[in-house]
Order: structure tokens, then sequence, then C-alpha cells
């Protein structure tokens, strides 16, 4: 068997569909949509079929759909376009939770080093937002309440529908980070209550590249890059090819939904019970909180992630530490220290992460993998002597 790819929250194959389509947007619709001649409103016309069949998948409006080149700029497009739309009302603040994606607690810690004030919601041992905290963050005086629909790490679904409660009724927006949940639950930004959705194409088997921001109708913000595209909300000319790809991977993802998500919850179960009843001081994260159905976030002991992840990959199975741009560091998870973990338990949480395609055979041959690289390394670690007291 090649290697069994366990790393789907980083990034997924894509879709032999999504290459397809890619190819023929290539091929056929190479022109610029914002040209008037033929070949351009051949551009424009699948343009406008590829926006409607995202916004389809998503559960919102064409015309609340911004593409951008992926959910790291519709972040900052959220953020810094709330920020400063409130401005004018006396609304500075920013609330973020503890557990966000590194790319976006970057920016909170820049804009903070500029002063704007922010805060970040705690979480509990299970790493569930700790909603009473919120409730006395959450004031008048905040632009924009930003979190994450899903914790990338463990799996860990945050109540945004609460948090959109608590954050109207103080008048201001709530932005939802929405790159974990498109493709792994039943999505709908009419439904959410969020102002404000980024999502990912990756993340879906799709291509690297592109992204959406959703935009509630009527919402206004002033646009990070300044240009008459997508309605004067995003400058520059549209990346078709990928617009082509991601429509497809959402209409693929709508087709498989209903029966991928039992499928890779009950491959996830399987994958969780058998690590844990055969490796002693195996901890799974999470455990007692609502979670993807693709995520497992283990801890082996206090075995380093980093080991464990080489030996598993010389065994044929591929997983993580964390997000992608800071694994393979030296640093702990940001997220399980928040959850209250210590700086060296904090090194040691390995991710397996689903997708639709993921096969029971790939996950048993990930489990006896696990159970011959570790089970030896644990037992070592079981008779090391105890270091003596200070």
């Amino acid at each position: 068997m090649s290697a069994v790819y366990l790393d789907h929250n980083a990034t997924t194959p894509v879709a032999p569909q999504v290459i397809e389509e890619m190819t023929d947007a290539l091929q056929r619709a190479w022109a610029n949509p914002s040209s008037t001649h033929g070949p351009g409103q051949a551009a424009r016309r699948l343009l406008a079929d590829a926006r409607s069949r995202v916004a389809s998948f998503l559960g919102c409006r064409g015309a609340e759909l911004v593409f951008t080149s992926g959910a790291t700029e519709a972040n900052h497009m959220a953020v810094l376009g709330a920020l400063a739309a409130a401005r004018a009302q006396g609304r500075t603040r920013l609330v973020v939770s503890a557990v966000e994606h590194p790319g976006l607690l970057a920016l909170a810690q820049r804009l903070a080093d500029d002063g704007v004030p922010v805060d970040h919601i705690p979480v509990d041992t299970q790493g569930r937002l700790d909603l009473d905290a919120a409730r006395s963050l959450i004031g008048p005086d905040v632009a924009l309440v930003s979190v994450m629909g899903a914790n990338n790490e463990t799996g860990v679904v945050l109540p945004t529908a609460a948090l959109a409660e608590l954050a109207h009724a103080q008048g201001t927006w709530l932005h939802v980070d929405a790159t974990q949940l498109a493709g792994k639950s039943a999505l709908s930004f009419a439904a959410s209550g969020a102002d404000l959705m980024s999502v990912s194409a990756h993340k879906l088997q799709g291509p690297k590249g592109i992204g959406a921001l959703l935009q509630r109708q009527g919402f206004a913000l002033p646009p990070l890059l300044s240009g008459r595209q997508e309605r004067h909300r995003r400058g520059g000319t549209e990346n078709l090819p990928g617009i082509a790809g991601f429509a497809a991977a959402c209409e693929l993802a709508g087709r498989e939904l209903a029966e991928a998500l039992p499928r890779m919850a009950a491959l996830r179960e399987r994958l969780e019970t058998s690590l844990m009843r055969a490796l002693p001081g195996a901890h799974l994260y999470g455990r007692e909180a609502p979670r993807l159905p693709n995520t497992a976030c283990l801890r082996f002991g206090a075995l380093d992630a980093e080991q464990v992840l080489g030996k598993l990959e010389r065994a044929g199975v591929v997983a993580s530490s964390g997000a992608a741009c800071t694994a393979g560091g030296t640093q702990p998870s940001h997220v399980l220290l928040a959850m209250g973990e210590s700086g060296l338990h904090a090194k040691a949480g390995v991710r397996f992460s689903l997708g639709r395609d993921t096969t029971a055979a790939e996950i048993e041959h990930a489990i006896a993998a696990t159970l011959r690289c570790l089970a030896p390394l644990l037992a070592e670690h079981a008779t090391e002597p105890a270091p003596l007291a200070a």
C-alpha cells in the first residue's frame, strides 16, 4: 500500500473532476472577464456560473460572495475592513478566540502592536469556548468578533450561533473562519448567523490560491485591494481557472457529503478507539466536545510529536502535529496550551485528519503501523527511572 495520507486538514488532493474543469477553463475562458468583446464575455459567463455553483454549496447568494486568493486574504479583509468600518461608531476593539489559526492570531498581534485593543476568549480543557467569558468580553466598543468555526488541530466545533447572538445583542458583527467546516459539515451561510465568513477551496479537494469571503448582503466593507472587480470589493483580474476548480470542488462535495460524513466519523472512531485501547498513555483531545467527523488529535504519553511523525511516515502513514504553517517547528501548540496542557504535552499532539476518500483499509493500515511504531517507544519510556527530586 502507498502512503496513507491523514493530513486533510492541512490540504486535500485535487479531485480529477476539478482538474478537468480547470483545464477546460484554461483552454476556453482565457480572456479577461472584464472585457466587452466576445472572448471576454465568454469568460464572464463562466465566472457567473461558477459563482452561482459555489454560492449554492455555501448557502449564500451570489452577490454575497467575494472571490479571494484564499482564507488568509478573506480573514484579513474581514478583520481590517470591519475595524475600519466600525471606527466611526467608536468601536475599536477586536475579540478573537485563544485557539485561532496562527495566521489570524498573527494579524491580531500585529493590530495589538499598533494599538488596537484585542481580547482572547479562553477555552476549557476540552477545547470548548467559554461563553461566559465571551459574554463579558463582547461589549458596545467591539468592532468585530472573529472566531473559527472548527479548530484545525483538535477538530472541536465552536458555538458560532451562540456567539452571533452575543455579538448582535451588542450591535457588533461576527466573522467565522469556516475553512475547516466547508466540506466536512452541512455549511449554510444564510443559517449561520454570521455576518462574514471565510472559506478556502484547497480544504475540499479544490485548488490552492482561491477562496472566498462571504459578506452579508447590504454589509459594506472598505476593500483591502482596490479595483472594480467583485463589485468593487476586491480588485484584480479574477483567477478563472481557480474559480472554476472551486466550483467543481463545491459541487463534488455537495454530492458526497451525506454519505461521506457518517463514514468518516465511523473510521475516525475506529482509529481513536483502537489506539486508545492498545497504547498506554494515549490521550484524545476534545473527546467530550463536539468535533468534526474527520479529526482526531492524540498525545501518546509525552512522546514528542516530531519523533512520532517521523516514525509514522517511515511506516507509510502521513499525519501532522497541527497547522501546516507551523508544523515541523519546535514550539508547543498554542491550541493545546490554551486547553491547559503543559509545554511538554503541548509538543506531543499528533493530528490524524481523514478525507472523504479515506478507506477502511487505509485506517487499518494506519492503526497497525502506529501500534508497531509506538508500542516499543511507550514501553521504553515507561521503564525509564523517574527524575530525581530537586
